[in-house]
């Protein structure tokens, strides 16, 4: 049996989401596909696979050693074969760079072209692109934006089945992902950045970590911490600048004694 027989075997079988399965059908006809498609299931070429993987970006390629170990793992299950090319494969290690978002007073400041009022629409709310794509006036209710679904299908998780305080700008948004992220990358962001805008601006308004993960639909609460640590520059000033203000006040200058010009 060829690997891509087989793998029309597992879309059928594999228990994922309708946007996980999507997803790996991509990955697979885009990189795997033209590598391993046409080989045996028991005799895939590790090496020409391991160098597929090294020539792909690391997330890609991380991704699609996974999808690997899927079909393989399926495959040792219905006892189509033993063995797994990916094993002892690896991939470069993932680079994580800190992701760049834009304060709301940035968004609202800005000409986002003919997705002007979905981008506010994102930045107000909090939502997913695959939750705001699938949101219709009646959903916008007793000034709540109710969330239940994605175009996709279901929600991520049941924690992402929730309603949001309606502050305005809505809009539907288009059928494709494309245009907004056109828009975005004008700015030096993506559309995901705009749900950081929403979590940023919960945290300036003083909104609880624990109500910020309820709205934002985060199933682990970590994910909601690691976006209300996100610091910009002059936050570190205006740190600076109350505590300077609370020392001076306190009349207690013996903190600044030790410290030299020179």
């Amino acid at each position: 049996m060829l690997v891509n027989d087989w793998v029309e075997t597992v879309w059928n079988v594999i228990q994922v989401r309708p946007k996980t399965l999507h997803d790996y059908k991509r990955l697979y006809r885009r990189h795997l596909m033209p590598v391993i498609g046409s080989m045996p299931v028991d005799d895939v070429d590790v090496v020409a696979l391991q160098q597929k993987l090294l020539s792909l970006p690391p997330q890609s390629a991380r991704h699609c050693l996974m999808l690997v170990k899927t079909i393989y793992r399926e495959a040792k299950l219905y006892k189509v074969t033993n063995t797994n090319p990916a094993d002892g494969l690896k991939t470069a290690p993932i680079q994580i760079s800190e992701k760049k978002f834009l304060t709301w007073p940035e968004v609202d400041a800005n000409d986002w072209g003919r997705c002007n009022h979905q981008i506010r629409f994102l930045a107000l709310h909090g939502l997913r692109w695959s939750e705001a794509a699938a949101i219709t006036a009646s959903d916008i209710r007793d000034e709540f934006v109710f969330v239940s679904r994605t175009v996709n299908g279901p929600c991520k998780s049941k924690t992402s089945v929730r309603k949001v305080p309606y502050l305005g700008w809505f809009k539907p948004l288009p059928a494709s992902y494309k245009p907004m992220q056109k828009c975005a990358n004008r700015h030096g962001v993506t559309v995901h950045s705009f749900r950081r805008t929403y979590a940023y601006l919960l945290k300036t308004q003083g909104i609880h970590v624990t109500t910020a993960q309820k709205l934002l639909g985060h199933s682990d609460p970590m994910m909601t911490l690691r976006v209300y640590t996100s610091v910009l520059d002059s936050e570190i000033d205006d740190a600076g600048n109350k505590l300077l203000e609370f020392i001076s006040h306190t009349g207690n200058t013996s903190l600044f004694s030790g410290v030299s010009n020179t």
